[in-house]
């Protein structure tokens, strides 16, 4: 064995290359992106295939079609992106499964990168597919290899929730010295269950609501499950994935004792510990992140055997079905629980974080993008649809350059709606280069299909950024073996049928300008792809400085444009070493003032 300190997305990756698996694909989502990027470091020596996939549904469709032919396969989102993933999941559940296929989802209670908290155990119970909730990286990597077993026992997929802390968190980890090699997939055979005509759904359906009992039957016996007897209480508190480890160190705290269930397996629920555990206590608790998953299962359950023991939870508001548990939150719901609220001595509280917004960095291609285009719109009421990326940030002061923001590719078909409302007001579109490739091509047809006289502006910083920096089409980089083809995005919209297509440098302020009203002033749908490499990726250029001699303070260069490089100093603006030469500043002072140094 070696020992290896892994995060929670390494350990998964490392549980399914131990189980085995054949394909692997994903699109990138803070907190999940670590699964595949570690899957690709490994793909070469283990011989597996491993992709980054244009959205979540090709992910999953890529998988699906290497299960169909008997390999093991996987696929990695976050827990918005299983809603791009959901047409092909719901009806893969009615048909099954030949290789064993896991779904890691990773939830982001909080949130803390997502536009929701969705909890992904509610879509599997709505899928009618069994769901895993480790509690940290070994168990995570634990279930990885025990999903895939699990989806071969059942013939349905499996899916593996781990949430933000869990992805994130780091631990020592008992590795083999080394993985034997699996027999090699048997192949696909044609038979007429892989189709999914009505006939067919409608027998399996049958089927998948079988396969539950089962499934509830077998992950009853998963050690993933522990009933923890404390002979000297009464009180139950059934703890499930993360929060069973706040809820272990609260009652160390308190010092207060409970007979505890851990749940791992919160869909279906394992009803044999269930029962086990009413039969030792006379209440319970039940602490959860996000909805009353295991609770509604637990209530009904109870209500089926006659159980009376009080359940508590989110039902009676003692647990919250909003943001993420910390061990003080559990130490306070289970005092409460106890009727101990405010015995067993305060805690100092630690003082308020100073909030620190977040900020599009310095040199930031995307600034100087929402800049040229707020200085073509001026003296108009054009919109400003966004969309989800580091871009995001142009709604921020003293930007403000985003009206609107809703889901990945949205942005463009947000601007369609408006322009059928306001015809005679702009509306401008703003996505990503990986985000065009993930959804907005479907909006861009859609607006040249339909005349929609609105301005698509592509933001191509030549990666995917906001998660990491994983590769997408435009760069022709797959991120495994490094060799992939090139698709062009300026091509592109004009095989969609764009007919004004520019593209231009954002640091070319003067040639962005002249690009954006020449696309604002078009009569139908124009794109114009602002081009110009993440500054993260690139070597600082040499920076700039502010002349206090010539400055007249006018405030342009900081309060126009927010970069982080500019503050004021001594009551006049000036340049911080963060600096990353990119000149932008140096372009709108009205008295060149900012210049290079020497």
């Amino acid at each position: 064995m070696v020992v290896k300190l892994l995060m929670g997305n390494e350990a998964i990756a490392h549980g399914a290359v131990e189980a085995g698996v054949k394909v692997a694909a994903a699109y990138p989502g803070t907190p999940s992106s670590e699964i595949l990027e570690t899957l690709a470091t490994m793909a070469r020596e283990h011989g597996f295939y491993t992709e980054w996939s244009v959205n979540e549904k090709a992910a999953l469709e890529t998988a699906i079609g290497a299960s169909f032919a008997g390999a093991r396969s996987l696929a990695a989102m976050k827990q918005v992106g299983l809603n791009v993933a959901a047409d092909p999941l719901m009806s893969l559940a009615y048909i099954g499964i030949k290789g064993g296929l896991v779904l890691v989802v990773a939830d982001d209670p909080g949130p803390h990168s997502s536009q929701t908290e969705q909890d992904t155990r509610k879509f599997a119970q709505f899928a009618k597919l069994p769901v895993l909730d480790p509690v940290n990286p070994a168990e995570a990597r634990e279930m990885a290899k025990y999903a895939f077993e699990l989806s071969e026992q059942l013939l349905l997929p499996v899916i593996l929730r781990p949430t933000t802390r869990t992805c994130h968190a780091c631990q020592d980890i008992d590795l083999p010295a080394g993985i034997g090699k699996n027999p090699p997939p048997a192949g696909f055979e044609k038979d007429p269950n892989w189709v999914i005509f009505p006939s067919l759904s409608a027998r399996k359906h049958i089927w998948l609501n079988k396969q539950q009992e089962t499934a509830g039957s077998i992950l009853g016996l998963s050690p993933f499950n522990r009933l923890e007897i404390d002979p000297g209480a009464r009180v139950g508190i059934v703890a499930c994935g993360l929060s069973y480890n706040y809820v272990r160190e609260a009652l160390q705290l308190t010092g207060l004792q409970a007979t505890i269930l851990k749940i791992g397996t919160p869909y279906p629920l394992p009803n044999d510990p269930v029962l086990e555990l009413f039969k030792h206590v006379d209440r319970i608790l039940v602490i959860e992140e996000q909805e009353p998953v295991v609770e509604d299962q637990l209530i009904s359950l109870a209500w089926q055997q006659g159980l009376t023991a009080p359940i508590s939870g989110k039902h009676d508001r003692l647990v919250a079905r909003e943001g993420e548990f910390d061990v003080d939150k559990v130490k306070a719901i289970i005092e409460k629980f106890y009727g101990l609220q405010g015995q067993l001595g305060q805690v100092t509280p630690l003082p308020e974080l100073p909030l620190r917004p977040p900020v599009l960095c310095a040199g930031c291609p995307h600034r100087a993008s929402f800049y040229i285009f707020k200085n073509a719109a001026r003296g108009t009421e054009a919109v400003f649809t966004g969309d989800i990326g580091c871009y995001t940030l142009g709604a921020i002061p003293p930007l403000n350059a985003l009206d609107t923001c809703l889901c990945m590719g949205a942005g463009v078909t947000i601007a369609a709606g408006l322009h059928r409302v306001e015809p005679g007001r702009k509306q401008v579109a703003f996505l990503g280069d990986s985000t065009f490739f993930h959804s907005g091509v479907t909006g861009l047809i859609n607006a040249v299909y339909n005349r929609a006289d609105i301005t698509v502006v592509i933001l191509d910083n030549r990666t995917t950024a906001m998660t990491g920096h994983q590769p997408h089409p435009g760069i022709g980089n797959t991120g495994a073996d490094g060799h992939g083809t090139t698709v062009d995005i300026t091509g592109l919209a004009r095989a969609c049928g764009v007919d004004f297509v520019r593209e231009v440098d954002p640091y070319d302020l003067t040639a962005g300008v002249k690009a954006a009203c020449e696309a604002m002033n078009y009569n139908g749908p124009a794109v114009v792809i602002m081009k110009r490499e993440c500054t993260a990726l690139v070597k600082k250029d040499r920076p700039y400085t502010i002349s206090k001699d010539d400055c007249i303070d006018c405030g342009a260069c900081v309060e126009d444009l927010g970069c982080p490089a500019i503050g004021r100093q001594d009551g006049l603006p000036a340049i911080n070493t963060n600096c990353t030469g990119c000149g932008v500043c140096a372009q709108i002072c009205p008295v060149q003032a900012i210049r290079r140094k020497l």
